[in-house]
């Protein structure tokens, strides 16, 4: 996930309001060989301008950074009612130093709660006699947990870093949040921070499909492999809980055993368990909503129609909620708590994704050059992905 954090600039000139019409005077200047003005307006500390482009979006973004970036403003340009409208915003990239040491410290934290939650929850048996012995030696029966997750959230933010990097954004390393293990997986994921907006729509895209698709490069192959190392058992006269299945693990299952008889269950590795949780994960970032990275492929899809979309996503999770609630009360011979709590899940990433995440997306520089067909048919690869990843229930018990 990605977090772009915006402030007003610290540049060299920042106008006041006895000013202001001096330093509109200045970026008139700088834009006259770029752009054609036909109106021009101060909002506050805001400058727009409305007219045609004398070259291309491109281009003009390249000269335009280049000249605002002294009087601490960002250009920005975007289509509206047939004209390209100019905005000059007082905003600069943050400029911070980067602190690697708390990367580094959050990430090792993230290694041992990830560890400790392994251990106790999806403990491998190969490793098993080991944690015989002393503490430590017993965390490493978490090891195959901890380390298939951590490769596909790892991979997963520096897909993001390393394209963000490509396209020349300023971004931060990764940070790894790390949680108690009675929150599962011991982790909370882990964020980038952007430092700057995307120069175009077509590097939009980039940078937010680039993580979901690296990390689904290990996740993938972490699931077939865990699922040829799991096996078919009898259900446990106590009863159990599991993960709920969404159609991809679903049809991967169904692949390596077949239909499973009554009766019986998927015992599965760690390892199919870690890669559950990055699906999960991946799943959830996927929602095309704000600034999650599915909010990001969707605005580069649809450009300024992304909050309908973003609205269509929080009905389509209430609605799933809804459907876990009914589902869960079906099979769970009537059980009215234990559904509520399956389908309360998907009511609570509605709300968590409205309030905090909230469905606004800042735009590109350039709002204008238009998305390659190439992208479109990934970020149409990317929603279906989605709908592939996300299991309705999220934990079932079987009594």
């Amino acid at each position: 996930m990605q977090l772009w954090p915006w402030r007003r600039s610290r540049a060299t000139f920042v106008p006041s309001a006895d000013d202001q019409l001096v330093t509109e005077d200045l970026l008139h200047r700088a834009v006259e060989d770029v752009f054609a003005v036909r109106e021009r307006r101060i909002a506050g500390s805001l400058v727009v301008y409305r007219g045609r482009l004398l070259v291309p979006p491109a281009e003009a973004v390249d000269r335009l950074v280049a000249r605002f970036r002294p009087f601490g403003f960002t250009p920005f340009l975007r289509a509206e009612e047939g004209e390209v409208v100019l905005q000059a915003l007082p905003l600069a990239e943050t400029v911070e130093r980067q602190r690697v040491a708390i990367n580094v410290v959050l990430f090792v934290l993230t290694c041992v709660s990830t560890l400790i939650s392994g251990a106790l929850f999806f403990g491998s048996p190969t490793f098993h006699p080991f944690g015989t012995g002393n503490l430590v030696a017993a965390l490493f029966t978490g090891a195959p947990f901890a380390f298939t997750l951590l490769a596909i959230l790892g991979v997963h933010e520096f897909g993001h870093y390393f394209t963000a990097r490509y396209h020349k954004a300023v971004v931060s390393l990764p940070y790894f949040i790390p949680a108690p293990p009675i929150v599962l997986f011991g982790t909370l994921g882990a964020i980038i921070r952007m430092r700057s907006p995307a120069r175009d729509r077509n590097s939009l895209f980039d940078i937010a499909a680039a993580g979901p698709l690296a990390g689904l490069a290990v996740a993938f192959p972490a699931i077939v492999l865990g699922l040829a190392w799991s096996s078919v058992v009898p259900l446990p006269p106590e009863g159990y809980s599991g993960f709920g299945d969404s159609l991809l693990t679903w049809g991967l299952a169904y692949l390596r055993f077949g239909p499973i008889p009554p009766g019986y269950m998927v015992f599965t590795h760690p390892m199919v368990d870690a890669a559950w949780a990055g699906l999960l994960v991946t799943a959830i970032n996927l929602i095309p909503a704000g600034q999650l990275d599915g909010g990001r492929i969707v605005y580069a899809l649809f450009g300024r129609r992304h909050r309908s979309v973003g609205k269509a996503a929080m009905l389509a999770l209430i609605a799933l909620g809804v459907a876990a609630f009914v589902w869960t009360l079906h099979t769970s011979q009537g059980d009215v708590m234990l559904s509520i709590g399956s389908s309360a899940n998907w009511f609570m990433w509605a709300g968590l994704i409205s309030l905090l995440v909230g469905l606004h997306h800042s735009p590109p520089l350039d709002d204008l050059s238009p998305l390659s067909w190439g992208r479109r048919a990934i970020g149409i690869a990317c929603l279906i992905l989605l709908v592939l990843m996300i299991p309705p229930v999220l934990i079932h018990i079987k009594t």
